[in-house]
């Protein structure tokens, strides 16, 4: 089966071997974008890699060696370092770069996007590049977004609760090494002493990850808050996607010992009254989210939408200006992939349509 459509877009996927790349590839297809011609970029350890694409043979082009003219749209799925160098190389050639790193989220003239929430951002594109959210803020913003529409979002807390996926192909098989030592040697024993099993040395996550949670991701920022970074992504990404630059947020940081999708325990206060029953109804007709009565990880893994449940009052906050709600999403499809290739629906059809 071909899906190359001689009326398309010329499409680059930079880091089309790693862990979302893989995804990015399976998107691609999945939603039949229009592709004229495709091509697979990566590092020079992973160039001359042969990819199969909807039955057709792709060669990884070394990013180093490769001519990068002809190029409409570039899907970045590499690390910032990468993204830094690369991302105005790609532009400078007439790309429009969609990148999934950190690197660009909050510049000024680089729109930050999800699809659902702030698509007319990618209007004006200055740069030709625009940011994909960090994972956590993805899962949250097709939740938050028709809510603070309505209610008038004031105050944001998020305790998160991230899969292993999240750090990578290392982070998976930590923990399934973790998990596989402790049941050859009784996982039970746990419960009565955490050190009864000798686990391996920690690999990617901080500390141990099997039978645990892991409050650290990221690194601890320098400027006395004692946040990690990945933690201030939260709140800085959301005040730009929502156009909330006051908003007061806080989040906790948790890796948990799940393969894929992560959960968030949200706070959320606004200057409207509101009950469950109207965010209920609010979120019935939001865009790609689904109202379930015990959102789950497993639920998630796999599938498109933000999950969202376990809506209530908050009781820790006066009136009626205060919910909470559980919001499970998986972090490598929509936290990740999924998002790129919306953001390069929405670049096609503002930028390239007939």
């Amino acid at each position: 089966m071909t899906l190359i459509n001689e009326q398309g877009i010329n499409v680059a996927v930079l880091g089309a071997t790693g862990q979302v790349g893989m995804v990015m590839r399976r998107i691609l297809a999945d939603r039949r974008f229009p592709v004229k011609n495709l091509r697979f970029l990566a590092s020079s350890h992973s160039a001359g890699t042969v990819l199969d694409w909807c039955g057709r043979k792709i060669t990884v082009e070394d990013v180093e060696k490769a001519d990068l003219s002809g190029i409409d749209i570039a899907i970045f799925s590499a690390g910032g370092g990468t993204s830094k160098v690369w991302a105005p190389r790609f532009a400078e050639k007439g790309a429009y770069v969609v990148d999934n790193s950190s690197q660009w989220r909050l510049h000024d003239d680089v729109p930050l996007v999800v699809s659902e929430v702030n698509p007319d951002d990618l209007d004006d594109i200055p740069r030709r590049i625009v940011a994909n959210p960090n994972c956590t803020t993805m899962a949250c913003m097709p939740v938050l977004k028709p809510l603070s529409d309505a209610f008038g979002l004031s105050r944001l807390i998020v305790s998160s609760y991230q899969a292993v996926s999240g750090a990578g192909r290392a982070g998976a098989l930590q923990l399934m090494n973790e998990a596989k030592a402790a049941l050859d040697q009784g996982a039970d024993r746990l419960v009565f002493d955490g050190s009864a099993i000798d686990f391996p040395k920690p690999t990617k996550v901080a500390r141990t990850i099997a039978f645990d949670v892991v409050p650290f991701i990221g690194a601890i920022v320098d400027d006395g808050s004692e946040e990690t970074d990945e933690e201030q992504k939260l709140r800085n990404e959301s005040r730009k996607i929502l156009h909330l630059p006051e908003l007061a947020a806080s989040c906790t940081c948790v890796r948990v010992g799940v393969f894929t999708a992560h959960g968030m325990s949200v706070n959320a206060e606004f200057e409207d009254d509101v009950t469950p029953d109207d965010a209920r109804a609010v979120l019935a007709k939001a865009q790609n989210v689904t109202i379930t009565d015990i959102p789950t990880p497993l639920q998630a893994a796999g599938r498109d939408v933000s999950f969202v449940g376990r809506i209530r009052q908050d009781q820790a906050v006066p009136g009626h200006k205060g919910l909470s709600m559980f919001i499970t999403s998986d972090n490598l499809r929509k936290g990740a992939a999924l998002n790129a290739i919306q953001i390069a629906e929405i670049i096609a059809s503002k930028h390239f349509a007939a």
